[in-house]
């Protein structure tokens, strides 16, 4: 299967399948490139969903964060699926190697890594992508009520490194994740499956689509299985990294959401 990224060279902004590069990646997972290369977000996407609670071990998190706890339980086996509005003309999402964001005002915060199905005319699946979701776990935890602040902030969504062409029927995928700390010391490490998901890709399209004018190129990120414990939570100085066969790795070091405001994303 095809592997497709966005670059900028010295001719402008460029895109081309992996091995078509004008020059050979310093790494093959997450295909940084050497100066005066760029390695950018492999698809700019009007619109960024996610689903929410799509896996077991996610349903279990939330539960245990939340004041609230009935509404986790009642999602996970209902028919509808929870959705909401991640980001919006890529004001909150970045790029491979570009810096994601925890809030100042929350006091544990995680990363979540995701398929990002990238949707087609008509809604049809035309690739996948890895996506981090990063979310503060205190202020959802809080109140339910409370979702669109613990989800929407500078640096809130990663995507890249790049977009696996879509052929048939869907793969299973591994999702790997590694958190290191500012002195390189691993502080987290876990795996999980698309196998263990309650929904299937194509019904969560269904669903975001459904009376909704999702724009052709919106990604839809299809939840988490993959929750580090309680004990932790994501910190400036840190470095994410989620690895998918097939697609590569997505790596990111972690700063202040305040400090990644710029004048551009809010305009």
């Amino acid at each position: 299967m095809t592997r497709r990224v966005r670059f900028r060279g010295p001719d402008g902004v460029a895109e081309a399948a992996v091995e078509e590069l004008p020059v050979e990646p310093l790494d093959p997972e997450t295909l940084e490139l050497p100066a005066p290369y760029e390695l950018l977000l492999p698809v700019e996407p009007p619109e960024v969903w996610c689903a929410g609670v799509t896996y077991e071990r996610s349903r279990d998190a939330r539960i245990e964060e939340s004041t609230v706890k009935d509404v986790y339980s009642l999602v996970y086996d209902a028919d509808r699926p929870e959705v909401f509005l991640k980001d919006a003309a890529c004001r909150r999402t970045v790029g491979p190697g570009q810096p994601i964001g925890v809030r100042s005002d929350s006091s544990w915060d995680v990363p979540e890594p995701e398929i990002g199905l990238v949707l087609g005319a008509g809604g049809a699946i035309a690739g996948y992508t890895i996506g981090n979701d990063v979310s503060s776990r205190a202020i959802e935890g809080e109140n339910p009520l409370y979702l669109p602040q613990a989800k929407l902030f500078a640096g809130a969504c990663a995507l890249g490194p790049a977009v696996l062409v879509a052929d048939g029927v869907a793969p299973v995928f591994l999702i790997q994740m590694r958190i290191v700390g500012a002195d390189g010391a691993e502080v987290f490490a876990g795996e999980t499956s698309t196998a263990w998901m309650q929904r299937s890709f194509d019904e969560l399209v269904d669903w975001v689509r459904r009376d909704n004018p999702v724009p052709a190129g919106s990604v839809l990120l299809t939840g988490t299985g993959l929750v580090p414990p309680d004990d932790f939570t994501l910190e400036p100085g840190q470095h994410v990294e989620i690895h998918v066969p097939g697609i590569g790795t997505l790596s990111n070091p972690v700063g202040r959401a305040a400090d990644l405001m710029t004048e551009e994303s809010m305009r």
